[in-house]
Order: structure tokens, then sequence, then C-alpha cells
């Protein structure tokens, strides 16, 4: 089933915003504000996706679970560990799911990006390998820091730090998904069809 495709700059709002919500509210409040703050902001994110292109991407929709219940958690025990080690939950599970699919033969990376490539078996697997690795990375990287730095350095580079990195990692895999490229299908099938038109 075809899905509506947003504005690009829709989805960067829908992704970036909540972290946004989370750094002022941060800066103007405090952490446990900022966590009530980021699970109104996720959910309003996940509802406007929702309403405009009537699908909430997977990835959006496990990292609002787990948002909701680490938040959850925080507020209730008082406790700001659990919303500092939800990205290290996130990015764990990911890795998890994309290294342990690959130990199955299954590339799963193409369900959680939403399909947005065609790409051949041996393109998914390498592309699966490489996100599987960049989440590890990820994970250390959000335990390193929120256990070596200060709350409001951690929130900043929550919101500023981790989608450039992301967004750089995804375009430095520009070169392999060109690579193992596929054609639609339909669009192979009339190459065909025309070859055999021509050489009747």
């Amino acid at each position: 089933m075809d899905k509506t495709q947003p504005h690009p700059l829709f989805k960067l709002a829908t992704e970036l915003g909540p972290l946004l919500v989370f750094f002022v509210a941060n800066a103007k409040f405090h952490l446990f504000v900022a966590t009530g703050a980021f699970m109104v902001a996720i959910v309003a994110a996940m509802i406007a996706s929702y309403v405009v292109t009537r699908h909430v991407p997977l990835m959006a929709l496990v990292t609002g679970v787990i948002v909701i219940v680490f938040g959850t958690l925080t507020l209730v025990l008082h406790d700001e560990t659990f919303i500092k080690v939800k990205p290290t939950i996130i990015y764990g599970l990911f890795a998890a799911i994309l290294g342990g699919g690959l130990l199955f033969g299954r590339s799963f990376i193409a369900i959680m990006f939403d399909q947005m490539f065609n790409l051949t078996p041996q393109g998914w697997r390498i592309l699966t390998l490489r996100w599987a690795l960049f989440f590890f990375a990820m994970a250390i990287l959000n335990e390193a820091v929120w256990r070596t730095q200060t709350t409001d350095f951690w929130v900043g580079f929550k919101a500023f730090g981790v989608i450039p990195l992301t967004m750089a990692f995804a375009v430095t895999q520009m070169p392999l998904i060109k690579r193992y490229h596929l054609e639609p299908v339909s669009l192979q099938a009339s190459e065909a069809t025309e070859g055999d038109v021509s050489k009747g």
C-alpha cells in the first residue's frame, strides 16, 4: 500500500521537534519537567505523522513506546537515570534486532527504515551490518556521555549531537545504496518487453 509522502521539513520537524522541546524545557526548568514535555512532544509527533501520512514509521513507534515507559519511570521514581539510559536501550535494541536478523539470514533494516530503498540482497546485508554497528556505537557513546558529563551537557548532546551524527552516517551510506540499487520490477519488465518487441 502506497503511503503519503510528507514534505521533508515535516519529517524533520516530527523527528527534531521533540528533542528541541526536551532541550528548551531542561534549560528553562529541569530534567524532570523536560522529561514530561518530551513524552508529550513524542506522542504529538506520532499523532501528527499518522494524521498527515496515515502511517507511523516503525522506528518512531518503538522509540515512542520506550520514551513513554522510561519517561514514566523517571517521573514516578524521580530518578533521572532512567531517561538517560533510554537512548542506550533504544540503540542497543536496534543493534540487536539488526545483528540478530543477519545471523538468521534476514535484513530487517528495510522494515526499520520503512522500505525507503530497493536494494539487492547483498546490498541489504551490508547496509544492515553497518547500521547495526552504528547503533551499537551510539549506545556506547550515550553511556560514556551521561556517565561522565553533566546533565545539561548530555541533554545538549542528545538534542544537537545525535541527529547530526546520524545524518552524517546516513549520507556516508549513499554510495553503497547507489551501488546496490535495484530498478523497480515494473521498469525492468517494461524494458524487457521493449527489447523483445525490437527483436521481433
